[in-house]
């Protein structure tokens, strides 16, 4: 690590060149970017916005279902289908809800993701409704981000601690 220097004051390495500090950075949230590390370049109002777009797309959403409920009885389909959409979309929503708000404190796994895709998609509603609860507190993801990034910091901190003295004049015994 050549030519690295506290230019900041605050401990943290900097390169001279670009001004970045060394090691792992932080993974940017989807519409947070980078600003839930340190909460700044307007988080709160980021978060804010958040809660009330995904309150907003939730009332959409439930819009869209009612006009599809209309639709069901405009076409006359009977009450067994429509209590098998209408089932099927507060099933879907209550276990997209469950898959999501898991999703903001550990890693899902990629193939049981790609598994559950079609179900995330029927119950939208669900998945809107855990990222504005999630809004409400943090931004969704945050946890498990500020988790991550705090372990790969602290690893990369032992790996490029320096020793202390000279080992070539250690004693031998």
């Amino acid at each position: 690590m050549t030519g690295a220097v506290d230019v900041r004051g605050d401990n943290r390495v900097v390169s001279d060149a670009s001004g970045t500090p060394a090691g792992p950075r932080p993974e940017p949230i989807r519409f947070f970017g980078t600003t839930w590390v340190d909460h700044d370049g307007g988080y709160a109002a980021r978060r804010a916005a958040a809660a009330v777009g995904s309150l907003a797309a939730i009332v959409a959403g439930c819009l869209v279902l009612r006009f599809a409920y209309e639709g069901l009885a405009i076409a006359a389909v009977g009450g067994f289908v429509t209590l098998l959409v209408v089932t099927m979309f507060a099933v879907c929503s209550a276990l997209a809800f469950r898959h999501t708000w898991a999703g903001y404190s550990r890693r899902p796994a990629p193939d049981t993701q790609s598994a559950l895709r079609g179900l995330l998609t029927i119950g939208f509603v669900g998945t809107l409704a855990a990222y504005f609860f999630r809004s409400l507190t943090e931004a969704p993801g945050e946890s498990l981000h500020r988790g991550e990034y705090e372990t790969a910091r602290a690893a990369h901190d032992r790996r490029t601690a320096r020793r202390a003295g000279k080992p070539s004049r250690k004693r031998r015994t």
